[in-house]
This record gives structure tokens, C-alpha cells and sequence, in this order.
């Protein structure tokens, strides 16, 4: 449960606070926990993540087409779906520590919800919009600019290491890329995965993740750093 400490040590990670915290509890509470409170009914985030939706593609949207004016839609589309998915919110969210705040119901939390990238992505774009019907666009997009927007081209690269890494290896005719996964760690529904990317015969990259997928995904991207600093 959420305390009052809980609620000042987030709002001074974000640089932001609230008028009105009922909109932060909100944001910040799963719907299991919500439907565990038989007599204090607590809000879900849920209608809150449907407007920081809206205002992340809105301002997300403007600032791409601010920042690559030669760019065509199709482009533009494309770089704003890598920004703004499950993952890479997943990923913002890490900077804030946000996993830690959020209400879960006891049974969501048994099975790993506090690190499911889908509910901390869902409670990112919450956030977006407690802070919007707080104090409006402005404060909602210096946060969307200062979490999410920011240090974009190293974020790219790490959304999509694999495709980087691919196009790298390819231009310098490096050899054969080649992922194992090396390891699993923890419980049947909290698992963690642990990969190895090799270029030929050479590790490059290790990386350990919710899913193959995102272990795969770290693994490229140490192997993109391992391949720039040895330039």
C-alpha cells in the first residue's frame, strides 16, 4: 500500500508535485489491487493511461516532426512505434525507480506483475496523465521531454539492438551472429533469462531479461558498445 512517504519520494524522483495526490494513486494502482478493497473502493489506473496515451503520442508526434523535417510519414510512424512501445516505456520507467510504487493486488504480485513490462509501460502512460489532469499539456510534456524524450539516439539503438547490430556486422563483414540463450534464473512465473550473443567464433555481448527476446536484446546491444569502442 501506497504511503505518504511513498507518494513524496516518487514525486521528487519526477520533479513534480501533485496538487490533487488522488490522481497520482490512481495512476499508480493495478486493478487487482483495486478489486481486492472490499469497503475503501480505490480507482485503477486504467481510464488515467487511456488520456497519457493520447497526450505521449500527441507530444511524441510533434516533437518528431519538429526534429526530422525531411522526414515522410511512413518514417516518422516508424521511429515514434520504436519510442513509445511496451519495451522502450518499460525501459524509461527504469530511471524512476516506477516498478517500486505500483499497487498490485496480491495475486498479481505472486506471479511477477511488478516487473511485467506491460504493466509498468500501462502505469508510464498513467503517470502522463495524472500529471496532465493535474496541471495540464505543459507539465505533462516537460515530463514526457525529460523521461522519455531524452538521450533518444542511445535509447534507439538499445530498442532495436539486434537490427543495429546486424546492419553493423554487416557493413563490416565481421561474420555470423549467433545468440544462445546461456541460463535461466528464479521461479516458473518470475524467470530471468540470460543470453550470449557471438560474432564468428568470438563472444561479444552478454545480456539477462524478462524474456529471450529482451535477454537477446541486451546481449546486442554490449556487443554494439564492445564494436564502437574498438573502433
Amino acid at each position: 500500500m501506497l504511503t505518504e512517504s511513498d507518494i513524496s519520494k516518487f514525486e521528487e524522483v519526477i520533479g513534480y508535485t501533485f496538487k490533487n495526490k488522488a490522481f497520482l494513486k490512481q495512476a499508480l494502482t493495478h486493478s487487482s489491487y483495486a478489486n481486492e478493497q472490499k469497503i475503501n473502493k480505490t480507482k485503477d489506473y486504467e481510464r488515467i493511461e487511456f488520456l497519457g496515451d493520447s497526450i505521449l503520442e500527441m507530444v511524441s508526434s510533434t516533437y518528431l516532426y519538429n526534429k526530422y523535417p525531411d522526414k515522410k510519414e511512413g518514417e516518422l510512424t516508424k521511429i515514434r512505434a520504436s519510442m513509445v512501445c511496451e519495451a522502450a516505456l518499460a525501459y524509461c520507467a527504469g530511471d524512476i525507480g516506477l516498478s517500486q510504487y505500483i499497487q498490485l493486488g496480491k495475486g498479481e504480485e505472486a506471479t511477477g506483475g511488478r516487473h511485467k513490462d506491460s504493466i509498468i509501460s500501462d502505469v508510464m502512460e498513467a503517470v502522463i496523465g495524472a500529471i496532465y489532469l493535474d496541471s495540464g499539456i505543459e507539465e505533462a510534456t516537460r515530463h514526457i521531454n525529460k523521461f522519455i524524450l531524452n538521450d533518444l539516439e542511445n535509447k534507439q539503438i538499445f530498442y532495436d539492438s539486434k537490427s543495429v547490430l546486424q546492419e553493423i556486422v554487416q557493413s563490416k563483414s565481421l561474420g555470423d551472429i549467433r545468440y544462445e540463450i546461456c541460463g535461466e534464473k528464479g521461479p516458473e512465473h518470475d524467470k530471468i533469462f540470460e543470453s550470449v550473443v557471438y560474432i564468428g567464433k568470438e563472444k561479444f555481448g552478454e545480456g539477462a531479461g524478462k524474456t529471450k527476446k529482451a535477454a537477446e536484446q541486451k546481449a546486442a546491444y554490449e556487443a554494439i558498445l564492445v564494436i564502437k569502442n574498438n573502433k
